[in-house]
């Protein structure tokens, strides 16, 4: 997956049209996550489509996140979300103010109300998570 970086800069040469299909693209490259693991525990709340996050420690302390949503712009987005924290360990993801790395995308006024509604559930979930392994 390109880096948020390169995201970022290809993200704001796009049209409407355009950006949405780079979303739908970074949501098709996602690992995927097994179906046994989209429960009513991993399931985020607050979204208008299903979004699971199910988060896993690594060896070395790192975290990684499987994530899946049944709508394609949604699960593009979580991509976005998950591009900010993916395998860093606790303290970064911490330090690491997601709402600002996802500034330069301008979701709230690219896309409606329905697909970004959840996402500071995403958010607070991820650092739920790293709170709870920093410790």
């Amino acid at each position: 997956m390109p880096s948020l970086s390169d995201l970022q800069d290809e993200y704001s040469f796009l049209d409407a049209d355009d950006r949405y299909r780079l979303l739908i693209d970074l949501g098709r490259d996602l690992e995927p996550m097994p179906e046994a693991l989209k429960t009513e525990a991993t399931l985020v709340r607050g979204c208008s489509a299903s979004v699971w996050v199910y988060p896993m420690v690594r060896d070395d302390g790192t975290l990684h996140f499987l994530a899946d949503s049944n709508a394609a712009i949604t699960k593009g987005i979580i991509a976005l979300v998950l591009q900010t924290v993916q395998d860093q360990a606790p303290a970064p993801i911490l330090a690491t103010s997601i709402d600002d790395e996802l500034a330069p995308f301008d979701l709230k006024n690219q896309l409606s109300s329905n697909r970004t509604q959840g996402i500071p559930n995403m958010i607070a979930l991820i650092r739920q998570t790293a709170e709870r392994y920093a410790a």
